[in-house]
């Protein structure tokens, strides 16, 4: 019988750590996409986020290629509105490289959420890539309860602008926004849908 040192495997290598499954003290994760707009399938990932980080930071990009339903500064609101005295929870903007973005503000994990499988292979080259950029930085996935598995923003702004019920799919406060900014265009499609 051989003896084998605490911590090694039967082949004598080193056995990894366990990592424990409890929040790091004062680790911050970041969250990045367009949330345009935010929907519950992101407040998900974000209550998920918070079972595992002390903070999340929404970081809205901002994408002067697209064309959004609401403006950067409406999109901080909104989430900030969902957020309102949540001091764990922290909305901010960004432009530029993702990992660069992490690295100013203190996180050390990029969070994605994974819908289907269909997001796997672009989130992981993406993930792939800011590795490379920035060694530091991990990227977690994770995947949303099953009833938000199919929500996406330009899923819930289509089916809003055209006349159908969104409000299992947003927060109130983004429902009364798109009822505000396209309340018009949204009653003819629901007039024609009769």
């Amino acid at each position: 019988m051989t003896l084998r040192a605490k911590g090694q495997k039967r082949d004598g290598r080193e056995r990894p750590r366990a990592r424990a499954r409890t929040r790091t003290h004062g680790s911050v994760a970041v969250y990045p996409g367009s949330f345009d707009p935010i929907t519950n399938g992101h407040l998900d990932i974000i209550e998920r986020g918070l079972s595992v980080f002390d903070e999340v930071i929404i970081a809205i990009l901002v994408n002067l290629d697209k064309s959004p339903l609401f403006t950067v500064a409406e999109r901080v609101e909104l989430i900030r509105e969902t957020y309102k005295g949540d001091r764990r929870v922290r909305v901010d903007t960004f432009s530029g490289l993702l990992v660069d973005y992490a690295e100013r503000v203190g996180a050390s994990v990029i969070v994605r959420g994974l819908r289907a499988i269909s997001d796997f292979e672009y989130e992981f080259q993406m993930a792939l890539m800011n590795r490379r950029l920035n060694p530091r930085i991990e990227t977690v996935f994770m995947m949303p309860a099953e009833g938000f598995s199919y929500v996406s923003s330009k899923l819930v702004k289509e089916v809003f602008q055209l006349g159908g019920p969104v409000n299992e799919l947003v927060p109130a406060v983004v429902e009364r926004r798109l009822t505000e900014k396209h309340g018009a265009a949204r009653a003819a499609a629901v007039r024609a849908r009769r």
